[in-house]
């Protein structure tokens, strides 16, 4: 049987994931974070850097607001993350908006737009 475990930047980012999501909830009370949700970690396979993709649930912020605020918070995130996790290193983080959604929305506009077109333009002729 050929099955890849995971690896330990894996197990690591499902933990920084889990516990910046709950920090972002109850301790930071930045209205510029209020509405971001963490998308995804990608840790580096030494353990030495987190990417952090995080999207904004609603227009209240904007994402240089959003870049702000957890450029405001940075330390305070790490800190209580390498208190919570208690691993050897905690990795330096790094904050990125993350377009993926944003790119299924404006997909999904397109797809509809081509069916809507489509289906105008495939309508039986108009009996008189």
């Amino acid at each position: 049987m050929n099955v890849k475990p995971f690896a330990r930047a894996d197990r690591v980012g499902g933990l920084i994931h889990e516990a910046l999501s709950r920090l972002l909830q109850k301790s930071i009370s930045d209205p510029r974070l209020e509405a971001v949700s963490i998308t995804g970690i990608k840790i580096s396979p030494d353990l030495k850097l987190a990417k952090v993709y995080f999207v904004i649930s609603d227009h209240i912020s904007t994402k240089e607001e959003a870049f702000d605020g957890f450029k405001k918070a940075k330390g305070f995130i790490k800190y209580s993350l390498a208190q919570k996790l208690k691993l050897r290193y905690m990795p330096d983080l790094q904050f990125y908006y993350d377009d993926s959604i944003d790119y299924g929305f404006h997909m999904n506009s397109v797809l509809k737009k081509i069916d809507n077109e489509y289906s105008k333009n495939n309508q039986p002729p108009e009996e008189e």
